[in-house]
């Protein structure tokens, strides 16, 4: 059976194009680090005090603030950066919820 050029070209394009996608997938995984796991609470050690001092220092029920911030970084250990939002740095800190469904973590 005989292969016509175009049909052998098309065919050395397209699996040309699916080497370079990968090469391509290859890099951005050894730069963005995605085979390490995104977080790893229980590797990590953090000094729940000051991070959710740095947390609620803005909070203007600090008491409050910082008891429940406190509970969650012991449950995660972990607590996002800054006063307010990035939850996505600590998903299980965005993911805790009283009884009542509203989250419990500030």
């Amino acid at each position: 059976m005989a292969f016509s050029r175009y049909t052998v070209t098309a065919s050395l394009l397209l699996v040309s194009l699916l080497l370079l996608h990968l090469a391509e997938a290859q890099e951005k995984i050894s730069i963005n680090g995605a085979n390490e796991p995104a977080h790893a609470p229980s590797s990590q050690t953090i000094d729940c005090g000051v991070a959710c001092e740095g947390r609620c220092k803005m909070s203007k029920r600090l008491r409050l603030c910082q008891r429940a911030c406190g509970s969650c970084c012991a449950k995660c250990k972990c607590v996002p950066p800054g006063t307010y939002g990035n939850l996505e740095f600590c998903p299980c800190y965005a993911n805790l919820t009283t009884r009542k469904q509203v989250r419990k973590c500030p």
